[in-house]
């Protein structure tokens, strides 16, 4: 199924994910689903994120979810179980989660937080530096 992936502080990217086991691959663990919108979708999680350490991801006031620690992905839901998002859904999810956010404290279960520019995530297969021909 293709969904999109919400990494803390990077810009949201899709992503074909195929069964429980890269599931949890790509949310560091067992996994958890929240349904903050109204809209046909799940967000799905680490389950022990907060617990883990995992740096603080992105706010979801909804619903008064709080927030998500660590890597989260946005899937379709269908009449039993996940499915790949739609073009539009992808569109308005990365929209949605386009800033990263800093957790600068939280009241009760409402983090505060500061939006600041998301980083592009580069895939893995690209080399981090561009190899340059070599000069005479």
């Amino acid at each position: 199924m293709n969904v999109l992936v919400v990494e803390p502080g990077f810009l949201p990217y899709e992503k074909e994910i195929n069964g429980l086991e890269e599931m949890q691959k790509t949310v560091g663990g067992l996994i958890q689903a929240i349904y903050p919108f109204q809209e046909e979708v799940g967000l799905v999680c680490n389950e022990n994120g907060i617990f883990e350490g995992l740096e603080f991801n992105r706010s979801i006031p909804e619903r008064s979810y709080g927030g998500i620690f660590g890597t989260f992905f946005v899937c379709g839901l269908g009449e039993e179980d996940f499915i790949s998002l739609t073009p539009e859904q992808v569109k308005t999810y990365t929209e949605r989660f386009k800033k990263a956010e800093i957790l600068i404290g939280v009241d009760g279960n409402m983090p505060f937080t500061i939006k600041v520019d998301a980083i592009p995530k580069r895939p893995p297969d690209q080399p981090k530096h561009q190899r340059k021909p070599p000069t005479r």
